[in-house]
């Protein structure tokens, strides 16, 4: 029973890292490749959203630490931002965070691109150039 509870203990801190970071960051390499738009405004709303929800923990942590469930609440609300079946991070990127930018900078601050541009590579290509090219060093 000791090994057992080590074991769960163990799965359960390395769930944390695990869903808080490691699955979002390849996450977010592949949307930087793929042709999709949807996939850029899920991780770029997840990383909004998971840079505000650590400073605001680092602000409040010593109320936090008086919840002996806050970990477990953290890491099912970040579950619900990152799982694809739910979207969570663009749905409150959308309904909260777009809706008050729009009412402090107006809605022209705002503007998508059409869905045909390609604009979403073009940083990519310009880091690493045309395909094709080589360069000699």
């Amino acid at each position: 029973m000791n090994r057992l509870w080590t074991l769960f203990t163990f799965l359960h801190s390395m769930a944390g890292p695990g869903v808080m970071l490691l699955y979002p960051l390849y996450a977010s390499v592949v949307a930087i490749e793929s042709t999709s738009k949807l996939d850029d405004e899920q991780w770029l709303a997840y990383w909004i959203l998971y840079s505000f929800i650590t400073l605001a923990e680092m602000v409040l942590l010593p109320a936090l630490e008086w919840i002996p469930i806050w970990y477990d609440l953290k890491l099912a609300f970040v579950a619900w931002l990152v799982l694809p079946q739910f979207r969570g991070a663009a749905f409150i990127y959308e309904k909260f965070v777009r809706e008050k930018l729009i009412k402090k900078y107006g809605p022209s601050h705002l503007q998508r691109s059409s869905p045909n541009a390609k604009g979403k590579n073009k940083f990519v290509d310009s880091v690493t150039g045309n395909k094709g090219e080589q360069e000699a060093y």
